[in-house]
Parts: C-alpha cells; structure tokens; sequence
C-alpha cells in the first residue's frame, strides 16, 4: 500500500516514527509530513518549558548535530528517517487549501495515518484515501479529546495513561470510531515527557497491527464512542501552577537524558 503519514514536527512525534517507519517500509510506500506547530492560539507562558524539551532542544540543537556526522544512533533524527521513505520528510502546515490537497493527492495515499498531527483535516483530504484515515490519540477516549491528554490525566491523578487508535470520520476532534484503546500503568514518579512518549511502544503496536488487517483485506472492528466525552484545549496558567504544585516534572532529567542518548551515534 502507499502510506502517507501526517506527524507534529517534535520529539514524542519522532520516536514514534522510529517505530513505524522501519517495520512499514518492507511492505508500503511511505511518505511523511509534518506540521511545525499545534493549533492557532498562543500558549501560556508556562508551556515554554515543555516547548524547549519537546522541539528546541532536539529539532534545532540536538538533530542537527547529529544530522552532521556521518554515522547515526539506535534512534534516528527526521532527517535519517528518510531512508525509509520515497520522499524526504516535509512540512504541510495548511493541508486542506489547494496547495496543501496537491502535495497529499501527489502521494496517492490508499490510507493515511495521523499521529499528533497540528492540523485539523477537512473532507476534501480525509476523502482523499480508499482506505480511510487512522488516528493514534495520545489519550482515552472520548474522556480527553484535544491535546495534551497526558497532562491532564496527570492532573487528575489518574491511575492508567492510555492511546486510542481511532478512525478520522469527519473535520470533529476525536470523535471517530475507535478501533483500540492500550492502557499502561501510571508511574506516580514519572515525568510528563516520559508518560507521553511512553505510550506509542503499544500504540505503534496497534497502528502496525491495524495496517497488517487492511492489507490483508480485513476490516478491523471499530465502534463509535458511547458519549461525547470533554474536550480539552492547551492548559491554561492556573492549570499549569496546579501541575507543578502537585509536584509534576516536565522533564526528568534521568528519562531525558537516557532518551536523547538512543539518539547519539555509537562510538
């Protein structure tokens, strides 16, 4: 099949493509592309911590670093990815105007998959794929649609963090037809980016099961969420201050440092 991948430009983004793209590539065409920002609205101030461990520091400090020397790690940078793709990644910030509907179609995607992709898509690019188009939400659903689900399963002290693979409908927030929802146990010492990217091992898991399905001629079981569940937009500084005050880390600098390693080239 041809594969198009719709992806956030970030580094939760990235290890979960480390996980697709090498399994994907023996039996699909791949493509991917990337938006380079979630949503319209400035964030609180308070987010720019987690900005700078998610996309300053390994897209402009890290990456291109890395993307210099003439070997690669265990866990390779947008750029290394390309070896699995018939096109480098891209950029595709306005996917539903004219412009942005040519580079998808010029794919000839037979299904599409989503993962913390910043853009919403209209009908005219879900239509585009026979097949469908697959999203892997970074959280349960319909409890916690929107972003940053993570954080605020956080903020409730929730017991289990989850995934939900669920179908793209229509131009709604993660009210499609959900497919699968993988629960892992929550570590009340872990931090924000280590429980977010903690869960694509199993969600990659099920997207790479999904597409065994499909290419097998297999429609796998989906059923439409029972309620509309919440809706949750960025946090705001209230939101934030209680994060932090309940003793919540962004970035455990053990976790980050152990992840960014994967990424070093071996001596």
């Amino acid at each position: 099949m041809r594969i198009t991948l719709l992806t956030n430009r970030d580094l939760a983004s990235n290890f979960a493509l480390n996980l697709l793209l090498p399994e994907l590539s023996t039996h699909h065409d791949l493509h991917v592309f990337c938006s380079d920002t979630v949503g319209g609205q400035p964030a609180a101030p308070g987010l720019a911590t987690a900005s700078f461990y998610e996309q300053t520091l390994p897209l402009e400090i890290l990456f291109p670093l890395i993307d210099a020397q003439p070997k690669q790690g265990a866990l390779l940078t947008f750029q290394g990815l390309g070896q699995f793709l018939v096109a480098p990644v891209a950029s595709l910030n306005q996917p539903n105007t004219a412009g942005g509907l040519r580079t998808l179609a010029g794919t000839e995607p037979d299904l599409m998959i989503s993962i913390r992709y910043g853009c919403i898509l209209e009908a005219d690019a879900l239509s585009m794929p026979a097949k469908g188009v697959l999203n892997l939400h970074s959280g349960g659903l319909p409890e916690y649609r929107g972003v940053m689900a993570t954080f605020r399963a956080m903020l409730a002290n929730d017991n289990m963090l989850c995934s939900t693979l669920h179908w793209i409908d229509d131009a709604t927030i993660d009210t499609g037809r959900i497919i699968s929802i993988q629960r892992n146990e929550r570590d009340p010492h872990q931090c924000y980016l280590g429980n977010t990217i903690g869960l694509y091992p199993a969600g990659c898991a099920a997207i790479l099961k999904v597409v065994g399905m499909i290419e097998a001629g297999q429609e796998p079981d989906a059923r439409a969420p029972e309620q509309s569940g919440s809706y949750y937009s960025f946090p705001d500084q209230e939101s934030l201050e209680a994060f932090s005050q309940a003793g919540h880390q962004w970035a455990n600098p053990e976790f980050l440092t152990g992840l960014l390693s994967r990424y070093l080239p071996a001596q």
